[in-house]
């Protein structure tokens, strides 16, 4: 049986390695000229799954409004016509009641988990280095950011997640490259978290699938999509046609037009994120935990020689355009509490667009053609879920049974609730 898989990202190719790892044929499809070229390639390297969560959540809309007032905001909104993003927002808005966000980030991290332990057995079985760091510190600068915070921790504790709420003198106990002078009220340590580098590890996995056979096609965005009946028969390329007894469609926030084809109606809208990679200069002065400032939403993560600083939500603007002032942004906080410790002035910029979905969960598996399956919608953690996705959209392709229950992340959703 021959699947081909759209989107080289970090979720086509995890799912491309998975499926052949079950016997398929697979040939993968990309637009770009390599693997991780979009949301994969500069993002913050969170391998969380505890940060793991929708971004609707209680407080979340007024928490908005306010950041648009703000010089330095980790919200950028530019209203449109374009009527799909209104929706999007007036669904978002329906997620953000408590009740909604639990059910949503317990969705979130059970897919994160089970990712968490899948990735760990490929990196054991295949000795695989992403420039991997442990433990992750969420820096609350005002006493209301902790008080914000405190859903999420009932569910940590719910779920037996290692965590720790600290007082600002024990943060700077943990890390000590914490400049004085920036307010902190306290900070959240979760020491089993993870950071890496999302791109290497996406090319890693490359590698072994393309030695086990799985061919790449790249330069070869999809056109069209032909079929039978209720049956995927082939796929129209700038490259060429490529026939296949079944279709995954891993394309991230590109792939609306693809689910349509498919009589696949799903919310799914792209809200981009920026980030900055700046080279150590002062070892002393860099971190060595992972942190995220929760005021800004903005992570500042250590790979290798390299800081890499990366956040911001912007909603409204399809196109791929870096904006000063959302890199102003990053900028400000990592110069708050890392000041000397790279080349901000040299750093590479870099702009992807997050799938996202308004409640959160991914939509994996089945859809109303026989053959074509979905794993798309993953947000801004779609490292932290990619393995889990991959193998559990495998073995739904293959009739085995799903190793964790599926409930909530399927299209089933979507339908049961009117919003196929």
């Amino acid at each position: 049986m021959h699947v081909l898989v759209v989107g080289a990202g970090v979720i086509g190719v995890t799912t491309a390695f998975e499926l052949r790892s079950r016997g398929f044929e697979v040939t993968v499809v990309e637009r770009q000229r390599g693997v991780a070229r979009e949301a994969s390639y500069g993002n913050a390297g969170v391998l969380s799954t505890a940060y793991a969560g929708p971004w609707a959540q209680p407080g979340m809309p007024s928490k908005v409004l306010r950041y648009l007032l703000s010089g330095a905001s980790p919200v950028i909104f530019r209203p449109s016509f374009d009527p799909a993003q209104w929706r999007w927002l007036a669904r978002w808005l329906g997620e953000c009641r408590l009740a909604r966000f639990r059910l949503n980030k317990q969705r979130m991290q059970r897919l994160a988990e089970y990712s968490r332990t899948v990735l760990h057995e490929l990196r054991s079985r295949h000795s695989i280095d992403y420039e991997q760091a442990q433990g992750w510190l969420q820096l609350f600068r005002t006493d209301a950011d902790v008080e914000r915070a405190r859903p999420s921790l009932e569910l940590l504790g719910q779920s037996g997640t290692a965590h720790r709420l600290l007082d600002a003198g024990q943060c700077r106990v943990l890390e000590p490259a914490l400049v004085d002078g920036t307010p902190l009220a306290g900070g959240l340590h979760l020491p089993d978290e993870e950071t890496g580098n999302c791109a290497y590890f996406t090319r890693r996995i490359m590698d072994l699938a393309a030695a086990d056979g799985v061919a790449f096609r790249f330069d070869a965005a999809v056109t069209d999509l032909a079929f039978d009946g209720n049956r995927f028969v082939q796929a129209r390329t700038a490259a060429g046609t490529i026939a296949a007894d079944a279709l995954v469609i891993a394309t991230g926030a590109d792939s609306g037009r693809l689910l349509r084809r498919a009589g696949v109606r799903l919310p799914l809208y792209p809200v981009k994120g920026y980030s900055l990679t700046a080279r150590i200069t002062r070892l002393e002065f860099a971190p060595l935990v992972s942190v995220m400032d929760e005021a800004f939403k903005v992570a500042v993560t250590r790979m290798g020689n390299r800081l890499r600083i990366a956040g911001t939500a912007e909603l409204g603007n399809r196109r791929l355009t870096v904006r000063d002032a959302a890199l102003g942004t990053l900028l400000k906080v990592a110069r708050d509490w890392f000041p000397g410790a790279a080349d901000y002035g040299q750093a590479q910029p870099w702009v992807g667009a997050r799938p996202m979905l308004p409640d959160g969960p991914p939509v994996l598996g089945v859809t109303p053609v026989a053959n074509v399956y979905l794993n798309v919608g993953h947000g801004s953690t779609g490292w932290a879920m990619a393995c889990g996705s991959a193998r559990l959209l495998a073995d739904i392709v293959a009739g085995r049974e799903p190793q964790i229950d599926l409930e909530g992340l399927t299209l089933e959703r979507y339908a049961r609730r009117g919003k196929a």
